[in-house]
């Protein structure tokens, strides 16, 4: 049984935000997470949707940026939210120090190439380990589970919802890598952790997966007109384009003058909430 450590707690809308630690043996090191337990949760087993940070991220920052507490609480839903990589003093960096690769930048895939295979595998922990733990120690139904993310997470989160239609009723995404091996950031993060044959980035890759799905979830993606990545990394029409050929329905949301950042998160998350919400509750 896996041994969890609570380092943080702050009553936030009559619920608990919560910050924990645990050995993790899919990583092969110790992690944190944190957990947005709704006042809801005192009575009975709730919803959780889990988030997925973006680069340079950690499980905090969407904690204390995007104000999420007050609606999840509205919504009687847990969230759960990961740290983007493995963390510690024998988990490899980028060689030079780089921000979008390495720590931070884990990517959500398990990596097959050496040295980060041994690390790197966050596809398991988001799908398998972290969910298993949650179920097994916090008030929350696993039958009802959403996931959603930001521009590295709204990537994770699209391909792991793709990829596991059992397990999410739901999915949404602020700002999403849409299609990693059509990107610089994809090039550089898949090439690495998976090797140069670039088929084996597929599975990792949204357009290729929304091609490929049996089984359709509903899907919300915001994206801001105004961000710096918008053209280069992020490509939207790319998702819309892979959806249309395949008749797999999404929502795309283009929000004029939006940015990046926390604040674009912040704008529209309780409608991203209130999403996975009509799917979760109820």
């Amino acid at each position: 049984m896996i041994v969890t450590e609570l380092i943080d707690n702050h009553i936030s809308f009559d619920g608990e935000q919560r910050r924990y630690r645990h050995r993790s043996e899919v990583l092969g090191c110790d992690m944190v997470y944190s957990v947005y337990l709704p006042p809801q949760a005192k009575k009975e087993p709730v919803p959780v949707l889990y988030y997925l940070s973006g680069l340079t991220c950690t499980d905090e920052n969407f904690v204390a940026k995007a104000g999420a507490q007050q609606y999840a609480a509205q919504h009687g839903l847990a969230i759960v939210a990961p740290d983007t990589s493995p963390r510690g003093e024998d988990v490899p960096d980028d060689p030079e120090g780089a921000w979008d690769f390495g720590l931070g930048a884990g990517f959500y895939v398990n990596a097959t190439e050496a040295p980060w295979h041994t690390h790197y595998r966050m596809y398991d922990y988001v799908v398998d380990e972290l969910p298993a733990l949650v179920n097994s120690s916090l008030p929350v139904d696993a039958n009802r589970v959403g996931i959603t993310g930001h521009s590295m997470g709204g990537h994770g989160a699209l391909t792991i919802g793709l990829r596991n239609p059992d397990r999410f009723r739901s999915i949404s995404a602020f700002a999403p890598i849409t299609s990693p091996s059509q990107c610089p950031w994809g090039h550089k993060a898949l090439g690495n952790y998976l090797g140069a044959d670039s088929s084996a980035w597929q599975a990792h890759d949204a357009c290729h997966l929304i091609g490929q799905a049996t089984r359709h979830l509903p899907i919300l993606v915001d994206q801001g007109g105004a961000d710096g990545f918008l053209v280069e990394q992020l490509k939207p029409e790319l998702l819309l384009a892979a959806s249309t050929a395949a008749d797999y329905p999404i929502t795309l949301r283009i929000q004029a003058g939006y940015d990046h950042s926390y604040f674009f998160v912040a704008s529209f998350i309780a409608e991203h909430i209130g999403f996975h919400a009509s799917h979760l509750t109820g």
